[in-house]
C-alpha cells in the first residue's frame, strides 16, 4: 500500500487517521506540524502527503508550497485534511500545490476512496 506522511497539530486528530490508514494497509509517518513534516520529506520519498492547514511552526499551505518546491515531492499528492472550508482558503492551497481537500470531520470510508484515486 501507499507510504503517507500524516500532519496535524492535533494528536487525536493523528490518532484517528492514522488508525484509519493503517487499519487499510497504509505506511504512516506522523508529524505534528509543518516544519517537522518537512524535516521528516527531506530524507524520506512518501506516495501521499496528508496535511492540515492550520498548525503552528508552519501551516499545511507553506509546507505543500515548500514540498512542491523539492525534486522528489514536485508530483507527490498533497491532501489538505482540514476544518477550513472556505473557497479562499482552498484556492490558496491549491495555489501552494495542494491536489485536493478534504473536510474535517472526515468520514474514514471518504478519506480511503479520496487517497486511493488520487494515490492509485
Amino acid at each position: 500500500m501507499a507510504s503517507i506522511l500524516a500532519v496535524d497539530d492535533s494528536a487525536s486528530m493523528r490518532q484517528m487517521v492514522v488508525f484509519t490508514l493503517k487499519g487499510a494497509g497504509h505506511q504512516v509517518t506522523e508529524a505534528a506540524d509543518g516544519q517537522t513534516a518537512l524535516d521528516i520529506a527531506k530524507g524520506q520519498k512518501f506516495d501521499l502527503v496528508l496535511s492540515d492547514v492550520n498548525m503552528p511552526r508552519m501551516d499545511g499551505i507553506a509546507l505543500a508550497k515548500e514540498l512542491r518546491a523539492l525534486p522528489d515531492f514536485k508530483f507527490t499528492p498533497i491532501l489538505m485534511l482540514t476544518t477550513e472550508s472556505g473557497l479562499n482558503k482552498k484556492q490558496e492551497g491549491k495555489a501552494a500545490g495542494a491536489t485536493g481537500w478534504i473536510v474535517k470531520p472526515f468520514n474514514p470510508e471518504q478519506l480511503l476512496a479520496t487517497i486511493k484515486k488520487v494515490v492509485g
